[in-house]
């Protein structure tokens, strides 16, 4: 009797247990489910990632648990991103760098298997733990695929209650990681639609600014400040040009750059140039250590750049330009994220939108010239044949009159006329150029007027020759710097009552030069003076082949040459 109360006993402790772990199995099934359903229902990739590393740790009771994002552009298949959980932010900071994937991670990325271990030390491919990691011995690593590609790995370690993994944990990670694929592909898509939507948008937006006749903006800086926002990236630039030799930094997005330190790039040697060149887009992962890159960065003075994407902004006509995007050291994840279709073909629809801009521009600039020389015509035609007869009758009416002070007077009279006739004439020649932003003798005047704010009076200006004929945008920047400099100097220094600003064109036996003259009448340079303006002044005509002639006397003002020759 005993001894049947003995199997009877085991019996139902078998049966209990067999009860036991089926419960426990019905329970971990619907943990599994509820994870499965809670994963579904945001599509943010970031929180998909963190959501599936709480679930796969909650279901097989691991205290650490970390998912490994696959790198697909590396040709080493290391790790691009490593989410975790179970680590506070203390031993996040002891440990340093987060893993990139070597040792006995880079064994499940190199053989995508399942993979229970008792103690992580013990394997042959293990590295040990950096210097303020917590301890770990039980390890079970997953792969989790999409579609037929190894997206990363579920990484779990340290069982709670300190046993091994076992085979149950593992098909229940397995399955955690099979519907783990399906969420992170529908995420993934549903991000990529909606950066798509992004550029689409992006695209209709520059479409329709471009088409408005009045833009009031730049609209290479709205092209970059539009890109940068769709591409999520820190920084965008705009560079300029149809030959890789002649290619210049036009705008940038995303940093306060100066325009000088801009200009002063050379670009020949650069991803631009080579983009130019073939008319396709470049990426890199990091432009620091990519050969023929020129860095920006390095140049004027922004935080570091790690991935940078260029792009054509051109048509089937030809490049006029690039596109570029660059992100900071530690955002590759947006650089990964971003098809370069999209900012290529965002580019492309641009450059259309600019050259229709452009052809608009040059209808309205056209019907206005038209204009303008119909009035010019009747002002030489009409207004001052009369004027000029007038002139001759008074000339008469003088030759016959015996006063002398009214034949002063009539003299005097027929003078005016003639100067009128010259104002005439020039307002003629006035009407007869486009008046744009890019137009040398409108900057010039601009110039000159700003400088008739802190002057308390308006500088003289007479301009002489066909300046806008004759001087290129090469030459331009540095002839509106001297100028600038020089009137701020006589505003800031010379305490002047009259200032003259003479510009003109002088031909001579077969040679030409562009002269500017800055007059004043101050008090002159001291006798010890700094010459940090006067010597940027020099060194541009230096550089041009031409020279700087500063005279001037005490009390009696400050004559001011600076001339180039005219190639």
């Amino acid at each position: 009797m005993p001894q049947r109360r003995k199997q009877l006993d085991a019996l139902l402790r078998e049966v209990l247990d067999h009860v036991e772990e089926v419960v426990d199995e019905r329970e971990r099934l619907q943990l599994l489910l509820d994870a499965v359903v809670a994963l579904g229902a945001d599509l943010n990739l970031d929180g998909v990632l963190s959501r599936i590393v709480a679930s796969a740790s909650r279901l097989v009771d691991a205290r650490y648990a970390a998912l490994g994002v696959v790198d697909p552009a590396s040709t080493e298949r290391r790790l691009r991103t490593f989410v975790h959980t179970g680590l506070d932010d203390d031993e996040v900071t002891r440990i340093g760098s987060l893993p990139a994937g070597h040792g006995l991670l880079g064994q499940i990325i190199d053989r995508p298997e399942p993979l229970r271990l008792h103690d992580i030390a013990a394997h042959p491919a293990s590295y040990g733990f950096p210097p303020g990691h917590p301890p770990m011995r039980s390890f079970l690593g997953v792969p989790v695929r999409t579609r037929d590609r190894i997206f990363g790995n579920l990484y779990l370690t340290e069982k709670v209650s300190g046993e091994d993994f076992t085979e149950q944990d593992e098909a229940v990670v397995v399955a955690l990681a099979a519907a783990a694929g399906v969420v992170i592909e529908n995420a993934r898509l549903y991000e990529e639609a909606a950066r798509r939507e992004s550029w689409l948008e992006a695209t209709a937006e520059i479409t329709s600014l471009l088409s408005r006749p009045e833009l009031g903006r730049d609209p290479l800086q709205l092209i970059a400040d539009r890109a940068r926002e769709s591409a999520h990236a820190d920084v965008a630039w705009v560079v300029v040009g149809a030959d890789p030799a002649d290619l210049e930094l036009r705008v940038v997005s995303g940093y306060t750059t100066d325009a000088g330190a801009m200009r002063e790039i050379e670009l020949e040697d650069s991803l631009s140039a080579t983009v130019v060149r073939t008319g396709e887009p470049v990426r890199t992962a990091d432009i620091s250590g990519t050969e023929h890159a020129v860095d920006p960065s390095r140049r004027l003075g922004w935080p570091p750049l790690g991935p940078v994407v260029v792009v054509p902004l051109g048509s089937t006509s030809g490049t006029e330009g690039t596109l570029s995007l660059g992100w900071e050291r530690g955002r590759e994840a947006d650089f990964h994220a971003i098809d370069p279709s999209m900012p290529a073909s965002f580019a492309e629809q641009a450059a259309l939108a600019l050259q229709v801009a452009r052809a608009r521009e040059d209808q309205q600039l056209l019907a206005l010239f038209e204009d303008r020389d119909r009035i010019a015509r009747d002002l030489h035609d009409l207004v001052i044949q009369r004027i000029f007869a007038v002139g001759l009758g008074l000339q008469g009416v003088a030759r016959a009159i015996d006063g002398e002070e009214l034949k002063e007077r009539l003299d005097q009279a027929v003078d005016d006329l003639d100067d009128t006739i010259k104002d005439i004439r020039r307002s003629i020649f006035a009407l007869g150029a486009i008046g744009t932003s890019d137009d040398l003798q409108t900057e010039v005047t601009r110039l000159v007027d700003r400088a008739a704010a802190t002057l308390k009076f308006r500088p003289t200006l007479r301009l002489e020759g066909p300046i806008r004929s004759v001087v290129d945008g090469q030459l331009a920047p540095d002839l509106l710097a001297v100028l600038g400099e020089a009137l701020s100097n006589a505003s800031r220094h010379a305490d002047a009552t009259a200032v003259q600003v003479v510009l003109r064109v002088v031909q001579a036996e077969g040679d030409a030069r562009l002269e500017l003259v800055v007059v004043d009448n101050g008090r002159g340079l001291p006798e010890t003076v700094v010459e940090s303006g006067l010597s940027n002044m020099r060194s541009r005509a230096e550089r041009r082949g031409g020279r700087l002639e500063v005279t001037s006397e005490h009390d009696r003002g400050t004559h001011l040459a600076w001339s180039v020759p005219l190639v």
